[in-house]
Formats: C-alpha cells, structure tokens, sequence
C-alpha cells in the first residue's frame, strides 16, 4: 500500500506541473458544454440534447485518456523512474494502482461534468458514471501498456495516438458504417458508446464487456512490465 500512495503522489504531482495534460482533460467538457447550451436540443436542427455529451464523454476516455496515461508511463522509463522501481521490488499491479488511481480520480471529475451537463436523472447519473469510470479503467490501462512499450515520450504519443483515434472514433464512424460496427463491438469503446447512447437500458452486457477487456488488458501489462521494467 505504501508503494502505491508514493506513486500516486509522484503522478499526481506531475499531472499538477504538466498544464498540457490539464487543459487535455478540461477541453472536451467546456466543449460538450458550450455546444449542449448553444446548439443540441434544437428542435429545428432535430439534434438530440445529449449528443455532444455523449460524443465528447466518449472521446474522453477513449481518446485522452490512453494518450495521457501512455505518456506519464514513456516518461517513468525514459527518466529511468521505473527502472529504480522496479529495482526497489514494486510489483506491476502497485505500479499500476498507483498510476490509474490519479487517472481515475481525475477521470471522476470530468465524468460529473459531464453528467451535470446533460441533465440526466439519478438513474441515469449512476449508469453515466459507472459506464465512464469502467471505460476509463479500460483505457488507462492500455496507455500504461503503450507507454510501457514505448522507450520515451515521443515513441508513446507516436504509439498512442493512432491507437486512441482508431479506438475513438469507430463508434462515430459506426454509426454510417454496420461493418466498422460490426469489427469494433468486441472493444470497450465501442460498448460504452452503445450503453451511453440508451443508458435507459441499462449497462449490465456492455460493463460485463467492457470489464472483459479491462481483464486482458491489465494481463498484458503485467507482461510487458515485466519485459521492459529493467530495460533502458
């Protein structure tokens, strides 16, 4: 537990240092707000009042979220941070409680943004935030799995970013394509975009899928955090 809060305090305060990465988690819900306010509900233009929350709490945690996490991780390994870890016997779950935590925590407070601005009820308040948190869970681990594949900070974005659009935007693209749906059902971001597009439904199949994916992925780190923690 000690290694743990350690490296959730050391992350939490390179979040703080790095305004890059907090104008990265504020951008998509000031945008989901001043479009919600301005344009979604308008009758004449027929646009949904939860579209662009949906849209853009989507992109957040299957956009930002693998690109930030892959990130924070390239940088551990490039400043030798991990290797020292790794060296002082802390375990890859550790490593990674302790990096997901302030990821998540973060991640909690965009996600009641998010919700306040759709004005969804309890019900759905609840889903909304279960749904997001598991989906986050979902792609922090794969950033950490990216970043720990990756030797520095420039080979993590170059990693991330084309992993993150794919996985991002295929639930837009989806929507005009059955066969791109099709392909992208068995992944995280799709199921979440499905459940936050009914969440009147319920999310119990989607969050069963989506921790699924979580499962793999946290197994995949563990491997490739054991291949490359000692490596320069």
């Amino acid at each position: 537990m000690n290694d743990i809060t350690a490296i959730a305090i050391k992350q939490t305060k390179d979040m703080y240092k790095n305004k890059a990465v907090l104008i990265q988690f504020l951008m998509l819900p000031v945008m989901a707000l001043v479009l919600t306010e301005l344009v979604a509900g308008n009758e004449t233009l027929g646009i949904p009042h939860l579209m662009f929350v949906n849209m853009f709490a989507a992109m957040f945690t299957g956009m930002i979220l693998v690109t930030v996490t892959a990130g924070a991780i390239a940088e551990d390994r490039e400043h030798k941070s991990l290797r020292f870890l790794v060296m002082a016997g802390v375990k890859p779950g550790e490593y990674l409680a302790g990096i997901g935590a302030v990821m998540l925590a973060a991640s909690l407070v965009v996600t009641v943004f998010f919700g306040l601005i759709g004005g969804l009820t309890l019900l759905q308040f609840g889903r909304f935030m279960a749904l997001m948190l598991l989906s986050a869970a979902a792609s922090i681990t794969l950033g950490a799995v990216l970043g720990m594949a990756s030797k520095n900070q420039q080979a993590a974005t170059g990693l991330a970013l084309p992993v993150s659009m794919v996985l991002g935007f295929s639930p837009m693209i989806g929507m005009f394509s059955d066969t791109v749906k099709t392909i992208f059902t068995p992944f995280y971001t799709m199921q979440a975009s499905l459940a936050l597009d009914d969440l009147p439904a319920g999310i119990g199949r989607p969050a069963l899928i989506i921790a699924a994916n979580i499962g793999v992925l946290v197994a995949l780190f563990a491997v490739v955090y054991k291949r490359a923690g000692l490596r320069n």
